[in-house]
C-alpha cells in the first residue's frame, strides 16, 4: 500500500488540531475535561444510534424517550464516577449521577409501556451494548482523571494517565499507518482490508518503545519498574485499541457506510476518531486499578 501524501497531510493536520483541542481539555482543569468528553459522549451516542438504525431498522424507530434517555443516563454515569469531590451548587456530581442513572434507566421502559404500550427487548439490547461500549468507557476515563487527586500532586497523576492512554493510541495509529504504507503486505482482516499485520505489529511495538523512552527521560531516578509500568499501559492501549478500531469498522460494514460521521476531515466522525480509546479505556483502567493504584 503506497503512501498517499495528500491523505496523510490531511490526516496529520486534523490530528494536530485534534491533539491541541484534546490537550486543552485534558490539561486546563477537570471541568474542561468533563465538558470535552461530555460533548464526545453525546457525539458518539448519536453516531452509534444512527449506525445501529441502519443495521436494524427497528432501532431507527425508537421513541425519543428511549433515544435521548439512554444518552442522558450514560452522561449521568460519567457524573457518578467522578467521585464526591466535584460539586455543582453544593451537590456532588457523584450523587447527581447515582440518582440520574437509577431514575432514567427505570423510567425508560416504564414510560414506553405507559405511552406506547410496548417494549422491544432487541432495542433495549442495542442500547445496553451502547451503554457499555460508549458510556461506561467515558465514565471510566473520567474516573481515571479524577480519582488520583491529592493535596501533594493535585490532579497531575490523573492527567498523566489519561494523556498517556491517548498518546499511546495516537502513536500506535500513526506508526501503524506509516509502517503499513511502506512495508505492509499481509492483510490483517477482511473487516478492515487496508490494515496489515506488518503495520499493526509495527505500530504496537513503536508505541511501546516511544512511551518507554519518554518514561525513562522524565524519570529522575531512572526507575525501570516505573518505566515498565508505563510501557504496560502503552501495550494494553495499543493492542486493545486495535481491536476497538476493528469493532467500529465491523459496525460500519454492517451499516454499509464509510464513516460514522463527518466531524473531522480525514478521520470521519466521533466514533471513527475515538473507536480505539473506547475499547482501550476499560482494560487500561483495570490494569491501573489492579496493579498501579
Amino acid at each position: 500500500m503506497a503512501l498517499n501524501i495528500p491523505v496523510f497531510r490531511t490526516r496529520a493536520l486534523t490530528a494536530l488540531i485534534f491533539a491541541a483541542v484534546m490537550l486543552t481539555g485534558l490539561l486546563w482543569n477537570f471541568w474542561s475535561f468533563f465538558i470535552l468528553f461530555s460533548i464526545i459522549h453525546f457525539g458518539c451516542w448519536l453516531e452509534y444510534q444512527k449506525l445501529v438504525g441502519k443495521i436494524d431498522k427497528g432501532y431507527a424507530q425508537i421513541t425519543f424517550v428511549h433515544k435521548y434517555g439512554v444518552i442522558i443516563a450514560g452522561w449521568c454515569l460519567m457524573f457518578y464516577l467522578t467521585g464526591s469531590s466535584y460539586k455543582i451548587f453544593n451537590f456532588s456530581l457523584h450523587t447527581i449521577g447515582y440518582w440520574g442513572v437509577l431514575f432514567i434507566l427505570i423510567a425508560i421502559p416504564v414510560l414506553e409501556i405507559i405511552f406506547w404500550r410496548k417494549v422491544s427487548f432487541k432495542n433495549l439490547a442495542h442500547s445496553i451494548f451502547g451503554f457499555v461500549y460508549i458510556s461506561l468507557s467515558w465514565a471510566l476515563l473520567t474516573n481515571l482523571r479524577s480519582r488520583f487527586d491529592s493535596q501533594l500532586l493535585g490532579d497531575f497523576v490523573g492527567k498523566m494517565f489519561v494523556v498517556l492512554v491517548i498518546a499511546s493510541i495516537w502513536i500506535n495509529d500513526t506508526m501503524a499507518y506509516i509502517v503499513g504504507s511502506f512495508i505492509g503486505k499481509t492483510p490483517l482482516t477482511k473487516i478492515s482490508p487496508k490494515k496489515t499485520w506488518e503495520g499493526t505489529i509495527g505500530g504496537i511495538i513503536l508505541s511501546i518503545i516511544v512511551v518507554g523512552i519518554f518514561g525513562y527521560f522524565i524519570n529522575a531516578n531512572s526507575d525501570w519498574e516505573s518505566v515498565l509500568e508505563l510501557m504496560g499501559i502503552a501495550a494494553i492501549a495499543s493492542i486493545t485499541g486495535t481491536f476497538g478500531d476493528l469493532l467500529e469498522s465491523k459496525l460500519k460494514r454492517m451499516a454499509d457506510v464509510k464513516d460514522s460521521g463527518h466531524i473531522m476531515p480525514g478521520h470521519g466522525g466521533f466514533l471513527d476518531r475515538f473507536d480505539s480509546l473506547l475499547l482501550a479505556t476499560p482494560f487500561v483502567w483495570l490494569y491501573i486499578i489492579l496493579f498501579l493504584n
